[in-house]
C-alpha cells in the first residue's frame, strides 16, 4: 500500500527517455531495451575498442556493450549513472549483458574485477563510483572477485567530460593512477572495468599502473563504446 502512493505521487521513469515506467518494467523501460544500439564487441576479437589500444598497452580483449551517441539512449543513460545517482542503471546493464563475457572470461583465466578508481575527494563529492554496481553485477554474475583496493587515484583533476585530445594523453604520462599490491597479485588476470571508453587515455593510464604488477595480464570492459 505504502509503495502504490509512493508510485502515484512520485511515478518511476525510464532512465533512458524518461516514459513511465509500466509494471513489470526496472529502471530502462521495453522500448529502450529494444532501441539500444549493441556493439557485439564480445563476437570479435580485434574490435575497433581492442584497437584503441595498438601500440599502447596489451590487452587481452575489449568489450564495450552500448554505443554512445550524443543525445541518444545511452548518453541519457550515462548522464542518470553518473550524475543523477541512478546507480541501479549499472546493475542492470551488467545483469542484461554479462552472459556476453562469460565464454572470455573463462577462456582468459580472468582472476579479478578492477573499477577505475575515483579521487576520495570526487568520490565524497558525488557519494559513489559510477562503476561500482556494474562491475559488481558482472563479479556476482561470472564468480570472480571485485577488488577496488587495488588500482588508486593518487592525484585530483577535472573530469574527463571536456578534456581535449592533447590533455587526455598527457593523462596517460601524469602517473595519476597507481596501485597498492603484494605478491598474491603477482601473475593475475586484471578486468578493468569503466563506464565509457572514449580516446581510451584514462584506461590506458590504469592498465600501465596495473602492469606495475609482475606477470600480469589485462583486460577492458565498458559500459558504452563512443565512435
Amino acid at each position: 500500500m505504502i509503495q502504490e502512493l509512493i508510485n502515484l505521487f512520485f511515478p518511476k521513469v525510464c532512465a533512458g527517455c524518461e516514459s513511465l515506467l509500466l509494471s513489470g518494467e526496472n529502471v530502462i523501460c521495453t522500448r529502450c531495451r529494444h532501441e539500444i544500439p549493441q556493439t557485439n564487441h564480445h563476437l570479435i576479437a580485434e574490435n575497433e575498442a581492442f584497437r584503441k589500444f595498438y601500440g599502447k598497452v596489451p590487452v587481452a580483449f575489449v568489450v564495450c556493450f552500448l554505443y554512445f551517441h550524443k543525445r541518444g539512449i545511452v548518453q541519457h543513460l550515462i548522464h542518470n549513472l553518473k550524475y543523477k545517482g541512478c546507480e541501479t542503471i549499472g546493475t542492470v546493464i551488467g545483469d542484461w549483458f554479462w552472459p556476453n563475457l562469460s565464454t572470455l572470461v573463462a577462456t582468459h583465466n580472468v582472476d579479478e574485477i578492477v573499477p577505475v578508481p575515483l579521487h576520495p575527494k570526487r568520490l565524497r563529492k558525488r557519494g559513489y563510483n559510477q562503476v561500482t554496481a556494474f562491475g559488481k553485477s558482472l563479479s556476482i554474475h561470472l564468480k570472480i572477485p571485485y577488488n577496488e583496493r587495488l588500482l588508486v587515484r593518487r592525484h585530483y583533476s577535472k573530469t574527463q567530460t571536456r578534456k581535449n585530445l592533447l590533455n587526455r594523453a598527457q593523462l596517460v604520462k601524469s602517473n595519476i593512477f597507481d596501485v597498492d599490491f603484494t605478491a598474491a597479485d603477482h601473475q593475475k588476470h586484471f578486468l578493468l572495468v569503466d563506464d565509457v571508453l572514449t580516446t581510451g587515455s584514462t584506461l590506458e593510464a590504469c592498465a600501465r599502473a596495473l602492469l606495475k604488477i609482475p606477470g600480469v595480464k589485462i583486460s577492458v570492459v565498458t559500459v558504452a563504446f563512443s565512435q
